[in-house]
C-alpha cells in the first residue's frame, strides 16, 4: 500500500500535465477570445478600427455570442443538427440492440458477426463519408432505384442534394458506422443478466415481447446510459462524415461544420464570433448529455 501512495502522483503527474497543455489551457483560452474581437492572426479594437494594442482594448463582451444567435446560418445549423440528432440516436440504438440481440441467439458465427458488424467502426470519418456518397449518388440514383434499376424509390435518389433526404443519408451513415460499437457493449449488458430471470418467464408464461419490456429493457438501464451518451455527443459532434457527404450544401450543415466555416463565410476571418460559437456547441452538448446520464441513471437506481 505504501508503494502505491509513494508513486500515485508521480505516475499521475505526466496525465494531469498532459490533460492541462491540450486540452483545459486551449479550453480557457478559447473562452477567453469568445469576448474578444479575435481575427486568428491579431486582436481587432472596434473603437479604432485598427489592430489592438492590448487584449483589453479588443473586448467587445457578449457581441459574439448575441451576432451567432442572429446568424441564419447558425440557426439553421442548430435546428437541423437536433433534428439529425433525434433520429440518428432512435435509429442507431434500435440497430445496435437488433443486432446484439440477434448475435446472442446466434448458435454458431457469433464471433464472426461481431467482428463484420463492428468493423466500419474501424474507417474513419472522412473515408466512410466518399465511400457512401458513391453509393448515395451512383449506386441509388443510378443503379439501383432508378426508373430502369431494380426498383424506383425517388426518395432514394440524389440524397446528398436535399436537406431532408441529406438527413436521412447522414443517419444510415451513422448507423452503418456506429451501430457495431453499440451493439458490443449491448452484448456485454444482455451476457449480465442472470438466465434465472427469463427461465422464471417462460415458467410463468410470459411472451417474449413481456419478457422483452419487463426483463430485458430494465436490465440493460446501464447499458442504455452509456449508449445513449455516446450517440447523444457523436451525433452533435458529426463533422468528417458531412464534410464528405454533402460538405454542407442544400443547407445540410450540421453545428460542428457552422463553426468550422464561420471564418470563411466572415471577410476580415471572425474567429471570437466562430469561438463563441463553439462555446455555446460545448455548453448546449454538456447540458444534454449531463441531463440524459442522469436521467438514466436514476431510471438504473429505481429499478
Amino acid at each position: 500500500m505504501d508503494f502505491y501512495k509513494k508513486w500515485f502522483w508521480p505516475l499521475l503527474l505526466p496525465s494531469i500535465l498532459l490533460f492541462g497543455f491540450v486540452i483545459l489551457f486551449p479550453f480557457v483560452v478559447g473562452v477567453l477570445n469568445s469576448f474578444l474581437a479575435w481575427r486568428g492572426t491579431y486582436y481587432f479594437d472596434p473603437e479604432t478600427g485598427i489592430r489592438a494594442t492590448n487584449l483589453f482594448a479588443s473586448f467587445i463582451g457578449f457581441d459574439n455570442y448575441a451576432n451567432a444567435f442572429t446568424d441564419e446560418r447558425f440557426i439553421r445549423a442548430l435546428v437541423y443538427t437536433v433534428q439529425y440528432t433525434l433520429v440518428a440516436v432512435v435509429v442507431v440504438n434500435l440497430v445496435g440492440l437488433g443486432l446484439a440481440l440477434l448475435v446472442t441467439r446466434a448458435r454458431r458465427g457469433a464471433g464472426l458477426f461481431r467482428t463484420v458488424f463492428f468493423l466500419p467502426n474501424m474507417l474513419g470519418g472522412l473515408a466512410l463519408g466518399f465511400i457512401w456518397q458513391f453509393i448515395f449518388q451512383i449506386v441509388f440514383t443510378d443503379i439501383l432505384f432508378s426508373p430502369e434499376g431494380l426498383m424506383h424509390i425517388p426518395f432514394l435518389r440524389y440524397m446528398t442534394q436535399d436537406s431532408t433526404k441529406a438527413l436521412f443519408a447522414l443517419v444510415i451513415l451513422n448507423a452503418w458506422q456506429y451501430s457495431g460499437y453499440m451493439m458490443i457493449i449491448y452484448i456485454a449488458g444482455l451476457n449480465n443478466i442472470s438466465r434465472d430471470y427469463y427461465e422464471a418467464a417462460s415458467i410463468d408464461g410470459a411472451t417474449p415481447l413481456r419478457t422483452f419490456r419487463s426483463i430485458t429493457v430494465p436490465m440493460l438501464m446501464p447499458s442504455f446510459t452509456v449508449v445513449f451518451f455516446l450517440t447523444l455527443s457523436n451525433s452533435f459532434k458529426l463533422l468528417d462524415q458531412n464534410i464528405a457527404l454533402t460538405d454542407g450544401e442544400f443547407n445540410t450543415r450540421l453545428l460542428a461544420m457552422q463553426i468550422l466555416r464561420t471564418v470563411k463565410d466572415t471577410a476580415p476571418p471572425d474567429y471570437g464570433k466562430a469561438q463563441a460559437q463553439a462555446v455555446i456547441f460545448f455548453i448546449l452538448v454538456a447540458s444534454i448529455t449531463l441531463t440524459q446520464v442522469y436521467v438514466t441513471k436514476k431510471r438504473e437506481l429505481e429499478l
